[in-house]
């Protein structure tokens, strides 16, 4: 499909104005005017090592996207927030109004996403749906690309995404944002000048040194989309998302503190599309509500001679309720709920010898039940449920202010598959530490194991209507894999920052769909889940930053991914060979900064019946094209409290084919959006 022309219509003469503006003044880049800035702190991060480190210090790679980086972009879902992180990819979930993503050509099944080190629920217990989580009290997310930390179990083969919040901050302050979006002549609603988006937060928090608390509201609604906005389908659902949380920090004494967190989130969305029906095409809808209720807690003591407790754990239930409808029949009524506990303890030992020990415990718990029609889609009946008990064990070796070598291993006993052991290794070198250059190299090594989810062991996918069904197989045996990645981090005087990192993944009982062995059960296709293919990524990982004045930064990364099947020695699917990343934040006004988030991916293989199509970026047969797409923002301040902002996603209007069923580009079109930012009493 071709990109359409834009144009901006006559009442949207300021953000026209705006974004020309911003252009222009691009071409004054070498001579724009540096601006005086107090220098940046380096960030912590916890998720590698669990103890605070910086992010230079850190024997594990960590990659970190910022609070300021949340709000330069105006992200509003854990989707927006991950997107511009070089070399992670991601991919609508198949009949959900979401995204799950993907590391180093591992999926989303192999990927742990974490809100402050705890587990969050999957959809449909397979894999977590991204845009199910508004970053109402973001600090920062940082993420951990391979299986190289002792912290994490299954599901953390390919990864760890650990989102880490703020705490309640004392006196009293708060935030309010407001916008609003439209997606032009594609609003399903009509008229390019209405509001299809529409997104509100609010904030409040205050408190005592000892004892503080936060409320917070976040609501996104979004009234979908339709290339036809006339015809009964729409290729963007309607959904409203809602999420509404409390925290409250306790903080007796500078060495323990304690803390409660509650949140529910509410999502709402409706999906309208036609089957072929000769000689009609008939209108169909789904609704879906989604309920999710969360409440987490934890402490952390210090003791006098050195070492330190933490203990935290949550409990969560996530409901979904689906109908479907033929010509406004209903003709299915879905109902699944999970529940899901987890608790973890850690103690830290005090330093010995230039050794710094850890030790912890992990206990989760998850349950399932789903229903069609009252009858339970499941291969067996009633609920189906796992739970497993956890060991890490930890040492941070210092030899000296150059070598670092983190060691650990991690045992889990499954209450369905046993035990499972996994050793991990890291090294970390400061090879070049003088006034004006730094240069850091990390070298890790893990093994990964992934247990079987329950909708792989017991859910029963039927879809006889369309001709095919996919059984849940109970003899599924866990997926492992070894993990290696090498690279280092050179800097010249904190102001130009180059990072190269290889990486190699093996995974042995990779699960996948059978396509090979197909029963044919009056006239369905039924397949199932099987340990089919041994499979192999690797790759390049290069990311460039560069503050090129204290007004201009110009970031770059590009990742080269070579995934195959090492059993038929195809080429793996939906995986991209290169992905590429390109920005740059500039302030060419005192107050106002111009930001670009550029993104290149190439053709991926779609079906490996069609390995022999062409490769590289040639659309043909099963391969989808390759695409680009470039996202600008304008963030203007006034005074210290309010920021007005203006942007357009995908400014060149580069949208998927929605005729060829082998096109996997961007879902949505050109999206423009403006709004409001308001922090007062502190909160910045």
């Amino acid at each position: 499909m071709q990109p359409r022309p834009f144009r901006f219509p006559p009442a949207a003469a300021p953000l026209r104005l705006a974004i020309r503006s911003a252009l222009g003044a691009a071409c004054l880049l070498p001579f724009a005017a540096p601006a005086q800035e107090a220098p940046a702190l380096e960030p912590l991060v916890v998720t590698g090592t669990r103890t605070e480190k910086t992010l230079a210090d850190t024997p594990i790679r960590t990659e970190i996207v910022t609070r300021e980086e949340l709000e330069r972009t105006n992200a509003r879902t854990l989707t927006d927030a991950l997107e511009n992180i070089p070399g992670l990819l991601l991919t609508e979930i198949h009949g959900k109004s979401g995204y799950e993503l993907s590391l180093q050509g591992l999926t989303g099944d192999q990927v742990l996403v974490l809100i402050d080190g705890l587990p969050i629920s999957a959809s449909t217990s397979s894999t977590v749906d991204l845009s199910q989580y508004l970053l109402t009290d973001i600090d920062h997310i940082e993420v951990v690309k391979g299986a190289a930390s002792a912290q994490y179990g299954s599901s953390a083969m390919g990864g760890v995404i650990n989102v880490i919040t703020r705490p309640a901050r004392p006196g009293l302050s708060g935030t309010a944002t407001l916008d609003a979006g439209s997606y032009g002549d594609q609003n399903s609603s009509g008229g390019s000048l209405k509001p299809a988006n529409r997104h509100g937060l609010f904030t409040l928090q205050g408190g005592s040194q000892t004892l503080r608390a936060r409320i917070a509201a976040d609501v996104l609604d979004d009234d979908g989309f339709g290339v036809d906005p006339d015809s009964w389908s729409r290729q963007g659902d309607e959904v409203r998302r809602q999420q509404y949380s409390a925290r409250v920090d306790w903080l007796p004494t500078a060495a323990q503190s304690y803390w409660l967190d509650g949140s529910v989130y509410r999502e709402d969305d409706t999906q309208r599309y036609t089957t072929f029906v000769p000689p009609n095409l008939l209108p169909q809808r789904k609704t879906e509500h989604i309920t999710r209720d969360r409440l987490a807690g934890g402490g952390q003591w210090r003791l006098d001679n050195g070492m330190r407790l933490q203990l935290k754990g949550l409990g969560e239930s996530y409901d979904s309720a689906s109908n479907e409808y033929s010509q406004d029949y209903l003709v299915t009524r879905r109902n699944a709920k999970q529940n899901m506990g987890h608790v973890t303890a850690q103690v830290d030992l005090p330093a010995w010898h230039s050794q710094l020990w850890q030790l912890g415990v992990d206990y989760h718990r998850e349950d399932m039940t789903q229903d069609n029609n009252g009858v339970s889609e499941f291969v067996r009946a009633g609920s189906v449920e796992r739970s497993s008990r956890e060991l890490f064990v930890q040492n941070d070796i210092l030899f000296n202010d150059t070598w670092e070598l983190l060691l650990g291993a991690r045992a889990q006993d499954d209450s369905d598959f046993g035990s499972h052991f996994a050793p991990k290794a890291s090294l970390r070198g400061k090879l070049l530490d003088t006034a004006d250059w730094n240069g850091v190299l990390r070298a890790s090594f893990g093994q990964g194991y992934r247990v079987p989810n329950l909708k792989e062991r017991y859910y029963l996918f039927d879809h006889s209507a369309l001709g095919y069904m996919v059984v849940g197989n109970p003899d599924l045996k866990p997926e492992s894999s070894n993990s290696a990645q090498l690279g280092g981090t050179l800097t010249f005087r904190e102001h130009l920052s180059l990072e190269v990192n290889a990486f190699m993944n093996r995974v042995k009982d990779l699960i996948q769909t059978d396509m090979n062995d197909v029963a044919v059960v009056n006239g369905i296709s039924v397949y199932t889940y099987r340990n089919v293919a041994r499979a192999r990524t690797r790759g390049i990982e290069t990311g460039l930053r560069w503050d090129a004045t204290p007004a201009l930064t110009l970031t770059a990364g590009y990742t080269f991914n070579d995934a195959k099947d090492l059993d038929s020695g195809n080429e793996l699917t939906r995986r991209p060979r290169h992905v590429g990343r390109l920005g740059f934040d500039w302030r060419f006004l005192p107050a106002t900064e111009l930001t670009m988030r550029t993104r290149v991916q190439s053709g991926e293989l779609v079906s490996s019946d069609d390995v022999a199509q062409t490769s590289g970026g040639a659309a043909g047969g099963g391969r989808s094209p390759g695409w680009t797409t470039v996202d600008l923002a304008v963030n203007h301040r006034i005074g210290r409290q309010l920021t007005l902002f203006v942007g357009v996603k995908n400014l060149f209007d580069r949208q998927r084919d929605f005729t060829n069923p082998t096109d996997f580009g961007p879902l949505r079109g050109r999206f423009v959006y403006a709004g409001a930012r308001y922090a007062f009493g502190g909160t910045q």
